[in-house]
């Protein structure tokens, strides 16, 4: 079986990998930039690609990196904008399919239960960029917090997506940047679990050891009455010195 044809066939912006090589450098961070912003783009391909033309030295790494990372952050923003935006029909529309429901109250109830943890982990879940965000906004999650959760995520996401490309390509001809490369993804693997650990360990001890955030409410309950998440954030997540409920509002 030919993986390889597979994910290729798959991934539809491969096919601008010949334009990416060939065309001028200006065209080639707009076109990494169009095809990172939008959520559910299969652009796995194409960042690589950036990545390999880094290590060859035609485009600069620190740029392909803010491009990408930076683009994604936008579209993330608007995600949750959007969240924000819907109400009345639109958000029964959205409830509406009971597997669509249940993913976006799953979201709501951790987004507001863990805040700006669960927003960069959710990122790196199938659909985890879209539900992450639309439920943030529904439930009105501070734009400030979403944004450094979201900042955080599409910065890992983006050091990796493009470093598989650039170190791939500095180990093509160098064997001993091979050997670095599989150090490094382990090494990296296993830092994220242990800080992952961590983290939940530390918040498990906290939760024990007092009472858990009041939920506070922004305007009842969802379309049509009852099921809906309830729109709020823990007093946890509000701005220092602030209250839930004003940071909502904000």
């Amino acid at each position: 079986m030919d993986v390889s044809g597979i994910v290729s066939a798959l991934d539809f912006t491969a096919g601008l990998e010949g334009y990416l090589r060939d065309g001028h450098v200006f065209w080639a961070y707009a076109v990494l930039a169009a095809t990172t912003a939008p959520p559910l783009v299969p652009n796995a391909a194409l960042l690589v690609t950036g990545g390999v033309l880094a290590a060859q030295g035609r485009l600069s790494l620190a740029l392909v990196l803010l491009v990408v990372a930076g683009s994604a952050l936008a579209g993330d923003l608007l995600i949750h904008r959007t969240g924000r935006a819907v109400s009345g029909r639109v958000l029964t529309r959205l409830y509406r399919r009971p597997r669509r429901r249940a993913l976006l109250e799953w979201a709501s109830v951790r987004i507001q239960r863990h805040g700006v943890p669960f927003v960069i982990a959710v990122r790196f879940l199938p659909s985890g960029r879209v539900v992450g965000g639309l439920s943030a906004g529904i439930v009105r999650y501070p734009a400030r917090r979403y944004m450094i959760g979201a900042g955080v995520a599409e910065a890992v996401w983006a050091t990796y997506s493009v470093g598989l490309g650039y170190f791939g390509g500095l180990a093509v001809s160098n064997s001993l940047y091979a050997v670095a490369l599989g150090l490094g993804v382990s090494l990296a693997v296993a830092g994220a679990g242990g800080v992952a650990q961590m983290l939940s360990g530390r918040r498990s001890a906290r939760a024990g050891a007092a009472p858990p955030g009041r939920v506070v409410a922004s305007g009842g309950a969802g379309p049509g009455g009852a099921g809906a998440p309830e729109a709020g954030v823990p007093e946890a997540d509000a701005p220092d010195g602030e209250p839930a409920d004003r940071a909502l509002r904000g």
